[in-house]
């Protein structure tokens, strides 16, 4: 049993913390450029895109985070390539967290009335310029808040990269009550600092929501 006191068990989470942040922020963005790329394909690719790509997000919504990321772990290492943990969870959350995001950004383009469709299409403006100059500055506003509140299940998300071997805030956590025996007070103070990290993020979408509803009233 080591004796820590309150303040190293908060100085070595808070170390911790940084690790889960960046892989939030890996997730967040990697699965934004990936979430972009397929509803290019699923608006634009035809109905046999549409439906792979649907097929896609189906599967990575349908199936538990967990099993993702013990699939990209174990998974890949039976073609004979060795993955690191940092490696197995930024793929399974950039492609778990663009099959959400890619959903969500579909939903917010349907969202636009079709009438903005056909009153661009007669200007004899292009698919892409529909998208740029029409479609996608409503769409984005619409987009916001959801994109920003779904960032907090990310985060959340990344707790569970602990099951295979990831150090982030609750693997530290768990290493810390192993070594302390104090699993009550370290586990308040994870709790604590993901409060810290996330209700922020929370609070900023709500007010988003509420700006975008005004606006749209």
């Amino acid at each position: 049993m080591v004796d820590f006191s309150l303040w190293d068990i908060l100085r070595n989470l808070l170390m911790a913390l940084r690790w889960t942040v960046v892989l939030s922020f890996i997730a967040f963005v990697g699965g934004g450029l990936v979430g972009g790329l397929l509803l290019f394909l699923r608006l634009r690719g035809g109905s046999v895109m549409n439906r792979t790509v649907g097929i896609y997000v189906q599967l990575f919504q349908g199936t538990p985070l967990l099993m993702q990321l013990f699939l990209a772990y174990f998974g890949i290492a039976l073609f004979g390539i060795d993955v690191s943990a940092w490696t197995a969870a930024s793929v399974a959350l950039t492609l778990y967290t663009s099959a959400f995001l890619t959903e969500i950004w579909r939903g917010c383009v349907a969202s636009i009335p079709k009438g903005q469709w056909e009153a661009s299409g007669s200007l004899a403006l292009s698919f892409a310029e529909q998208m740029r100059h029409v479609i996608l500055p409503q769409a984005v506003k619409i987009a916001i808040a959801p994109t920003v509140g779904f960032l907090v299940q990310v985060i959340k998300g990344t707790a569970l990269a602990s099951v295979i071997g990831f150090v982030e805030l609750t693997k530290a956590g768990s290493m810390i009550s192993n070594a302390t025996f104090k699993p009550f007070v370290v586990f308040s103070c994870v709790a604590l600092l993901y409060f810290v990290l996330c209700f922020p993020v929370s609070l900023y979408a709500k007010n988003l929501e509420r700006k975008s509803h005004g606006r749209r009233a």
